[in-house]
Order: C-alpha cells, then sequence, then structure tokens
C-alpha cells in the first residue's frame, strides 16, 4: 500500500512487480470452495475468483515471502510460474493483493 493507503496495481503494462512485496488485502476475505475461494473485496464489494487451491495457498502466503518472485518460486511448479504470474498480475488489478 501506498504512505496514502491506496494499493498500487501493476504498472501501466499490466505487469505485476513480481520483485515487489506482496500480502493479501486487508479488505479482502477468501472463502474456500472446492475450485479454490472466492474473494469478497469490502471496500468495492467486487467478488472475484481465485480459480485453483494453489493460488489461493500462494495468495495467503505471499506475505511471508520478501517477493512475488520468491513466492512464486517456492509455491509453484516450474512449468506453471508464468501462469501464476499472470494471475497475480489480475488479482492486484482486482485489489485482491496489495504490494507493500
Amino acid at each position: 500500500m501506498t504512505p496514502g493507503g491506496e494499493s498500487r496495481a501493476p504498472d501501466s503494462s499490466g505487469s505485476l512487480n513480481v520483485d515487489g512485496h506482496w500480502q493479501l488485502s486487508a479488505h479482502v476475505s477468501l472463502r474456500d470452495e472446492q475450485f479454490g475461494a472466492l474473494a469478497y473485496h469490502h471496500r468495492n464489494r467486487r467478488l472475484v475468483f481465485v480459480t485453483s487451491r494453489a493460488l489461493v495457498d500462494l495468495v495467503t502466503h505471499l506475505d511471508e515471502f520478501a517477493s512475488a518472485r520468491e513466492a512464486i518460486a517456492a509455491l509453484i511448479d516450474p512449468a506453471q510460474q508464468p501462469r501464476y504470474t499472470r494471475a497475480l498480475s489480475s488479482l492486484a488489478r482486482a485489489g485482491v493483493i496489495d504490494e507493500c
């Protein structure tokens, strides 16, 4: 989050700052589902589908790593890492995750 409390979204190219430290937004609740989870943003009332258990695990553990790159490397199979980087970019644009 920025000093003013606003979350930082991916840059203008839509790319996630994978070297940044990210966390699940304090304004988001996750509800477990068979497919993954539903993420509800309490401020903008947006509902987002988190489409796999691996992505839910990644999102909930992001804050334990110094960067999104480290979290992805530790938690995601190397062949799937580009897919999960794109998924995190999408979740950042939706306000589900914030850069610390």
